[in-house]
């Protein structure tokens, strides 16, 4: 402490350093590391990323098809990060990515780039072929360069989406999308059809058990009535009694009806 030449830095000087805000450059190249851990390892497992078995979800992060299909499955216990937490409820919320290599690395088949951090990539739903951002833009193509596969524009989704724009664009994508009953990979949404299915077939049961008590009440009170003016000498007082329990009767199937609805209105409040 003291003569060797330097100066100890007092207290406000610490805290003023440690408070500092990055700089754009330090900024930049966190973000750049980042994005760089992103093209090279599987956003669910955390694994290397598997070039020859790589996915992408409709926000183009990138996954390994092991680690999305092993997700999927019901695990005794279960992760943290999971598919469902990501947004991804089956395999149609993932396309297979079509890649072209160079060594170890992706390169856009179009330009020969290569693809990652620095250089900003697309592929394209539903063939998941591949391509450099600038070349796409450049050939201004409606099918794709390599399998000549029909594409809109909406359909072009970019590899690790960071920008708000890009993120809104993609957001209201696949917002559409489902409001089809589709998935990400434009095929049908199979778990909104179990879903219509169940709805259904909860209905037609519904409807079902209310025709079946409908008849028995029918049956059943058409016993009662007779046994309840059986014993009503004069015609005359016995359809005016016939009457009024008819209405009663029919009174008490409207209690009944209406208790049924609400009770099935429950049901379907619970399910959600």
């Amino acid at each position: 402490m003291g003569n060797d030449g330097g100066s100890i830095p007092k207290r406000r000087e610490l805290v003023k350093n440690a408070a500092r805000n990055p700089t754009v450059s330090e900024l930049k190249a966190t973000a750049l590391e980042s994005l760089g851990h992103a093209w090279t390892h599987c956003a669910l497992s955390g694994n290397p990323i598997d070039l020859d078995t790589l996915v992408s979800d409709w926000r183009g992060r990138l996954y390994n098809y092991e680690a999305v299909l092993n997700g999927l499955m019901p695990a005794d216990e279960p992760s943290e990060v999971t598919p469902s937490s990501l947004g991804i409820k089956s395999l149609r919320d993932v396309t297979k990515l079509k890649v072209s290599k160079d060594g170890n690395g992706l390169v856009c088949p179009i330009s020969m780039k290569e693809l990652g951090p620095s250089t900003k990539a697309v592929y394209l739903v539903p063939c998941g072929h591949v391509f450099a951002e600038a070349a796409m833009k450049e050939i201004q193509e409606k099918t794709c360069p390599e399998c000549a596969e029909e594409f809109a524009k909406e359909n072009i989704i970019p590899l690790l989406a960071t920008t708000e724009a890009e993120i809104s664009r993609l957001e209201t994508r696949i917002e559409d999308l489902r409001n089809q009953g589709l998935t990400h990979t434009l095929k049908k949404d199979k778990s909104e059809k179990k879903k219509k299915r169940k709805g259904d077939d909860v209905k037609e049961e519904e409807s079902k058990a209310k025709k079946d008590a409908s008849a028995a009440e029918k049956k059943n009170g058409k016993k009662r009535e007779d046994s309840r003016i059986s014993g009503i000498n004069n015609s005359f007082a016995a359809s005016l009694t016939a009457k009024v329990l008819a209405e009663q009767d029919e009174r008490n199937k409207r209690r009944k009806l209406a208790a049924a609805e609400a009770a099935s209105q429950r049901r379907e409040v619970a399910r959600g």
